[in-house]
């Protein structure tokens, strides 16, 4: 071995070409035999002789220089002038079939100087032989072709575009060189193709998008805009690098949605308003699905669901309160009527549950719960549902509504389930109105009736709704009610310890009595009234106060007489009839027992009654449905100049009869007690906000007092200013003497 004589630069590199010349019309697809293992390692011998011949025979740098000029030739000689012929789809496929036969050859060749690459290489710190070989194609032929390439690829994928089937796996391959050549990096796919990529797609769509919004309506729109999008992404997918997906998509986005946003929320018989007229779930869906991808592509479209639903509420507000004053009008002179809601009021609460029941539904369906679009629901009902529907608030009719659905003989005939649904979510759109006090207000003025007058239809779902109320509004809110409930069970239990007391005394009275013992604190206030009793009541009341005071000795009982019901026998001629009337008409039928004929006058010294209270009793006894008493004159109305008798010609088909007093319509006290009861709430906010802060400007008194008020009732800026001055003048606060904005607490 140590006598092999040294192989010359030219000598041994004729050899080589020899092999590489074999290798290139094998490629060219010219008759060539393939290499044979034999032809392969004399080629590769041939290199490892050379590059580790003793110096000056050691012929490494030439030889990889000769590796980089080897593929300069073949390229300027056989690939370019194949490549320069072509243009479009035919480009591309000589393109791609030269690529593929490049890194074919880059294979073989970096195998024949495999030696070169172990050794020279990596001792002199050079780019390895297949990256040579790629750069030698970047340089010579990609950077060529590559904007004739690129405006091929360009027209083939708006083909596509337009409808027609392209080579997608060929736009891949090209695609596959513009990344290759990057050698690692994606700066010539994004430079060289992406970015007028982009370009073209962006004025592509701008074109369609003109045409759409020209001849299409929007749900038509969108199923194009819907379909594109999906095609687009479809191509990222099929032949476009993962990276250019977020980009492409913006561009489409940009100029199919953003640009026309507008003019098609706002188109005329089919934009937003009209999908919601007429409940296109399915086109809002679309709606909502395509507008998310576009920064703050929602807001128009929640803006304009909160117009809708704000404009089908306020429809609700108008037809009720036509329908409200119409009926007043043409039941002028009749009288009073009854306070729990009339029937178009009551159909407005439903009204209501089911407009919000379909908007929550849109809202979880069609805008996938967005908070946005709950937002822009709460604003639309929180607006309407603050209004006076037919002189009336939302909350007295919420309340009238529960009242109605809660009481023996409601207008609702409803199944348990549809009572408890209705009942949940009349206590859900609470939610929306300010006036929570009000609301409660009246509710306990109607559960107390209910309570007290066993007009209930069930203890189950009273306790149900004040459950839900307590988790809607607080606990304070319900803490009244649920002690109303409680007090008329324990109620009940102290009759019946009256009636064994009585039994253990051997005490008996002429008449039944039944007592309800309340707590003052969880009711309503009302009126108490010094009414003259007959003998038989007062003996029993007598006797209860006895039995109580033994068990309850530092508790004092104040009568409410307005609150208690009788039954009376009435001796007519005709057949003797029993009635059931409250306590203070029977006083004053009871009057008659001993007297033909008494004066007004009369009737109200013996009974001790007010001016207001006799002349409902009267003219509930002698001038409605039940005349049990007869007036001189007679008339419609009572006078204080009338005289009354005891009616033996009333008879009636039925042998009980119950005869109801007049309505008192109790709104205006209800308000005037909320009113009052305001006025505490701001007191106590203020000075707990004052005793906390000690030092606080007016602007931010008034806000954390707002804030704090808020859960049930939105206070009133010039009251709260009042409530403040009150307090000063009380030595609650004190104004700084230099800034009269400051306010100091005086403990």
């Amino acid at each position: 071995m140590g006598d092999r004589r040294p192989i010359e630069l030219a000598e041994g590199w004729s050899f080589m070409q020899n092999g590489i010349n074999k290798l290139i019309r094998l490629l060219e697809r010219e008759p060539e035999e393939q290499f044979n293992a034999e032809q392969y390692m004399n080629l590769y011998t041939t290199i490892y002789n050379m590059c580790t011949q003793k110096p000056p025979h050691d012929y490494s740098e030439q030889l990889y220089a000769k590796y980089k000029e080897a593929f300069n030739v073949y390229i300027s000689e056989r690939v370019l002038p194949s490549l320069r012929e072509h243009r479009d789809e035919v480009l591309l496929k000589e393109l791609y079939k030269r690529w593929e036969n490049h890194k074919l050859m880059v294979r073989w060749l970096s195998r024949f100087f495999n030696y070169l690459d172990r050794y020279y290489v990596l001792r002199h710190s050079l780019p390895p032989l297949k990256d040579v070989g790629l750069l030698c194609f970047r340089d010579l032929v990609y950077v060529d072709i590559k904007k004739k390439t690129k405006d091929a690829l360009l027209r083939l994928i708006e083909r596509e575009r337009e409808g027609e089937l392209v080579d997608r796996a060929l736009i891949k391959n090209i695609l596959g060189i513009f990344i290759e050549v990057g050698m690692g990096g994606m700066e010539s796919y994004e430079r060289d193709f992406e970015d007028h990529l982009l370009q073209d797609t962006g004025a592509f769509y701008k074109r369609k998008a003109a045409t759409w919004i020209e001849q299409d309506s929007c749900p038509d729109y969108m199923l194009k805009a819907e379909e594109c999008l999906k095609l687009e992404e479809e191509r990222v997918d099929n032949y476009l690098h993962s990276s250019t997906k977020i980009k492409l998509l913006k561009e489409v986005e940009t100029e199919v949605l953003s640009n026309h946003q507008q003019a098609l929320l706002q188109k005329e018989h089919s934009g937003c308003a009209a999908l919601l007229r007429d409940d296109k779930t399915d086109d809002l869906a679309r709606m909502y699905r395509l507008f998310q991808r576009i920064p703050k592509g929602l807001d128009p479209v929640a803006d304009l669901f909160k117009q809708h639903v704000e404009g089908e509420g306020n429809k609700l507000v108008k037809e009720v309160t036509e329908e409200v004053e119409s009926k007043k009008a043409s039941d002028a002179g009749k009288g009073p009527t009854k306070d729990t809601g009339t029937p178009a009021e009551q159909q407005f609460v439903r009204s209501v549950i089911e407009l919000h029941d379909k908007y929550l539904t849109y809202v979880s369906t069609c805008f996938c719960k967005a908070s946005l679009f709950h937002k822009s629901l709460k604003e639309a009902f929180e607006a309407f549902c603050n209004k006076n529907v037919a002189g009336s608030s939302s909350a007295e009719l919420f309340a009238s509504f529960c009242d109605n659905l809660l009481k023996k003989g409601g207008t609702e005939k409803l199944s348990e389930e549809a009572i408890t649904s209705s009942l949940e979510k009349v206590v859900e759109l609470l939610a929306y109105i300010s006036d929570k006090d009000l609301f409660s207000e009246f509710y306990r003025k109607k559960l107390s009736r209910r309570l007290l007058h066993d007009k209930s239809s069930s203890e189950e779902h009273e306790r149900a709704t004040l459950t839900h109320l307590k988790q809607q509004c607080g606990a304070q809110f319900t803490s009244k009610m649920e002690g109303m409930v409680t007090d008329l069970q324990l109620a009940r239990d102290k009759q019946s310890n009256f009636t064994k007391w009585m039994q253990g005394r051997g005490k008996s009275l002429p008449i039944d009595v039944s007592v309800m013992v309340l707590t003052t604190g969880f009711w309503p206030t009302y009126k108490s009234i010094e009414l003259a009793l007959p003998k038989e009541m007062v003996e029993g009341l007598e006797l209860f106060k006895e039995f109580y005071e033994a068990e309850n000795k530092h508790r004092r009982l104040t009568w409410i007489y307005s609150l208690g019901h009788c039954v009376l026998k009435g001796n007519f001629d005709a057949k003797p009839i029993t009635m059931q009337m409250s306590t203070m008409q029977a006083v004053v039928c009871l009057l008659f027992n001993d007297t033909e004929e008494l004066s007004y006058q009369e009737v109200q010294e013996r009974a001790n009654l007010q001016d207001d209270d006799c002349l409902r009793l009267l003219h509930s006894l002698t001038c409605a449905k039940y005349k049990v008493l007869t007036k001189d004159p007679a008339g419609k109305s009572i006078s204080k100049t009338d005289k009354f008798r005891f009616n033996n010609k009333f008879t009636d088909r039925m042998h009980r009869i119950k005869i109801p007093l007049p309505p008192v319509d109790e709104k205006k006290k209800v308000v005037e007690d909320v009113e009052k009861d305001r006025k505490y709430a701001i007191d106590a906010a203020i000075v707990r906000t004052m005793k906390s802060r000690k030092v606080l400007q007016h602007q931010q008194l008034v806000m954390e007092v707002v804030q704090q008020l808020s859960r049930m009732f939105k206070p009133d800026f010039k009251l709260i200013k009042k409530r403040i001055e009150h307090l000063i003048a009380s030595e609650y606060l004190e104004r700084d003497k230099e800034n009269p904005q400051l306010f100091k607490y005086l403990a």
